[in-house]
């Protein structure tokens, strides 16, 4: 491997420990090959999202227009021309390219969630569940597990629908978790008819009954999720099983903090302690994978 091929995959493990602190612990119980990948996924998906929102925070020496959609069109043509090519002249690009074409990751993946990315720009609100899901996950969230398949290395091709729902489970979470960041950006990702129904207001920003009532139903939608998630544990081999299974019980525990609070996720935003996640790594290390239904 290059030096610059090094410190591409070197920065992409930066990435992730910075901003994905649960991929991250997740991917440390894996052999180094595949850990490697998994940070290349999350560096382009993160990528990909700052520089539509926080472009200043993105330090790849790319010479991006200042437009968002501009920016997010020329970094799309930057990485489907790489990925062509098979190679970048940028390490962290590089690095991605590397990744994707070892593990023979679909590229249709990448288009449908550039897709994704591009309707951030256009829709604040998304009316019911299914739009929201069908309409914008499938390319921000479900298509993530997909992505994911080939560096976990699964026994079946039936751990494909169980991917997809962890990858929806893993967003959705972020977005009740989120709520007030996102709309610090003007946009809303709770259903505006599960909203209307329990006469709840975001913008209020205060969880009064109306908003924990609607809150309790996202949780309770959120944990089918990873309950439909769960069978696939059992597809993966154990590395792989013990990192998936991780991340899992991880997230699932930000929406027991959620909850614990009142469903208050204006005040502050609700993480897993550092020695939390620890112990969770460390008990999966020591007494095998998870297994379905299994919250650590």
């Amino acid at each position: 491997m290059s030096a610059d091929l090094n410190a591409g995959y070197a920065a992409c493990a930066r990435l992730t420990r910075a901003h994905g602190t649960t991929y991250w612990w997740g991917a440390r119980l894996l052999p180094p090959g595949q850990r490697r990948d998994v940070h290349t996924v999350y560096a382009l998906c993160r990528l990909a999202d700052d520089i539509v929102d926080e472009p200043e925070k993105v330090a790849l020496p790319l010479d991006l227009p200042g437009d968002p959609a501009e920016r997010l069109s020329a970094f799309a043509s930057y990485f489907f021309a790489s990925l062509t090519a098979g190679d970048a002249d940028e390490p962290v690009m590089a690095a991605i390219v590397d990744s994707i074409r070892r593990r023979g990751t679909d590229p249709e993946c990448f288009e449908r969630f550039f897709a994704a990315m591009a309707l951030d720009l256009s829709r604040t609100t998304w009316a019911t569940w299914p739009e929201l899901r069908d309409g914008y996950m499938e390319g921000s969230a479900a298509v993530i597990g997909e992505m994911m398949l080939p560096v976990l290395e699964p026994y079946t091709p039936d751990a494909k629908a169980p991917a997809r729902a962890l990858g929806l489970a893993f967003q959705l979470t972020n977005f009740l978790r989120d709520v007030a960041e996102d709309l610090d950006r003007g946009r809303v990702y709770v259903p505006q008819d599960d909203l209307a129904r329990h006469g709840a207001d975001p913008w209020r920003r205060r969880p009064d009954a109306a908003w924990q009532a609607m809150m309790a139903e996202q949780v309770a939608r959120n944990r089918a999720l990873y309950t439909e998630a769960e069978p696939g544990l059992g597809m993966l081999p154990p590395a792989s099983r013990r990192c998936v299974g991780t991340a899992l019980v991880l997230y699932r525990r930000i929406l027991d903090r959620i909850e614990a609070s009142g469903y208050d996720v204006f005040s502050g935003r609700h993480r897993v302690p550092t020695a939390e996640r620890l112990g969770v790594t460390l008990r999966s290390l020591t007494l095998g994978p998870p297994t379905a239904g299994a919250r650590a």
